[in-house]
């Protein structure tokens, strides 16, 4: 194990490099604090990098992610780490030993981003930016704007012959299958979770029938279909055959309010609805659409979106729980719920239906074995030394996420101050 304990007195470990690791991380370099920025993901940007646009201002995520970028770029104190997860935390608030883990990427820092090598390659892997709705090359750019700008090689997916290939065709010497995970440790005096979030499973919602249809999605592969780097360029179309949809549905709470799966209400996910039904009204301006929903949550300043959207004369809502998804022999699907207000029950044929599945936080299953504090619902609670922000703390949307971002970069400033 390689020890890495050169972090200056005072230091400060962000775990996440969403918007908001991103936005606790810059905050306290700012100030004049050194950083550790850490993501498991091969790239920085979370989730708002997979959006196809967020609120308020209805932003590309090259809108706000790309200036966080360049800011980091411009801070030599933020020093970041992507592919590498925490292992373990000991010691205390001001003294904290986190031993982390490298996974290879197969690519130096010689990489140019040229794409040579994945011209080379002959093996494919699931998109799993685009929720594997399309396939990438096995060495691949995570995405358009991917910081660093560096390509990846999933080195178990190719064969002898492919990683000879890519090999060959680097003119930068930038391939290394030699690589090893590195595992190194880091003495800081306070810890940022800033772990986010992950589309809840729709598969355990048994009723929804995911598997049944490739008519049934999830919000954020909506968000990758509408997204102009997405699967299929922008375009809104049926998984599967690539039908241009005439008909959809959405469904509210797919997971969520639930105490079979999650209590919490998501807090996005009535707004994400509304925002995707105009990604779908600017490309298909007659069709029609239909929202199953428990209540219809637009707090604030969003109530006004929700006003406008609602004034469509193409969308109805229903306040109902869907009970049932049928596949269709066409390809689309059939949705059965009862209207709570008049009791009858109803259906509604479309062909693509969305599941506005809810919010999970990632740290869930790992918080127990780091020791750290959770609530019921594995959202992560801080401590004097520890603090979490962002949807690692609760449900959010970007704004707020932002804003609890910059609160916990406060409480890790004064935690190093105490310590140094």
């Amino acid at each position: 194990m390689t020890d890495e304990r050169s972090a200056p007195a005072g230091a400060v470990l962000v775990v996440g490099g969403g918007i908001s690791g991103l936005t606790a991380a810059l905050e306290a370099a700012e100030v004049g604090k050194d950083v550790f920025l850490i993501e498991k993901n091969p790239y920085l940007g979370g989730r708002v990098a997979q959006l196809n646009q967020y609120f308020p201002k209805l932003c590309p995520p090259s809108c706000g992610l790309e200036i966080n970028f360049q800011r980091i770029r411009n801070n030599r104190r933020v020093r970041v780490h992507t592919m590498t997860e925490v292992k373990s935390v000991s010691g205390g608030p001001g003294n904290y030993q986190v031993t982390l883990e490298s996974k290879p990427r197969f690519v130096n820092n010689n990489c140019t981003a040229c794409g040579a090598c994945a011209d080379a390659c002959t093996d494919e892997i699931d998109n799993a930016f685009n929720f594997g709705m399309n396939k990438s090359k096995a060495a691949y750019k995570p995405h358009d704007m991917a910081f660093p700008m560096k390509y990846v090689i999933a080195k178990d997916a190719c064969g002898d012959a492919s990683k000879q290939a890519i090999k060959d065709a680097c003119k930068y010497d930038a391939v290394d299958f030699d690589m090893q995970a590195k595992e190194f440790t880091l003495d800081v005096s306070a810890i940022v979770w800033a772990t986010g979030w992950t589309p809840y499973d729709a598969t355990k919602l048994e009723n929804l029938k995911v598997n049944s249809s490739a008519a049934i999605i999830s919000n954020m592969q909506m968000e990758r279909l509408a997204s102009p780097n997405g699967p299929t360029g922008g375009k809104i179309l049926r998984p599967g055959d690539n039908k241009e949809p005439e008909s959809f549905a959405f469904v509210q709470c797919a997971g969520s309010r639930d105490e079979n799966h999650l209590e919490y209400c998501s807090y996005i996910c009535c707004m994400a609805t509304m925002k995707q039904i105009t990604y779908i009204r600017s490309q298909y301006p007659d069709a029609k659409i239909t929202v199953f929903y428990i209540d219809l949550r637009t707090p604030g300043k969003y109530e006004k979106f929700r006003e406008k959207v609602m004034a469509d004369a193409n969308v109805t809502f229903v306040k109902g729980k869907v009970a049932d998804i049928i596949a269709e022999a066409d390809g689309g699907v059939t949705l059965v719920a009862e209207n709570a207000v008049t009791g009858d029950k109803v259906s509604a044929k479309v062909d693509l239906a969305v599941l506005a599945t809810g919010m999970e936080p990632n740290a869930k299953g790992q918080a127990a074995a780091l020791g750290l504090a959770t609530d019921g619902n594995g959202f992560i609670l801080g401590d004097e030394g520890m603090s979490s922000c962002g949807c690692a703390k609760k449900a959010a949307d970007v704004v707020t996420c932002t804003q609890s971002s910059t609160a916990s970069a406060m409480k890790a400033i004064q935690a190093s101050r105490r310590s140094v």
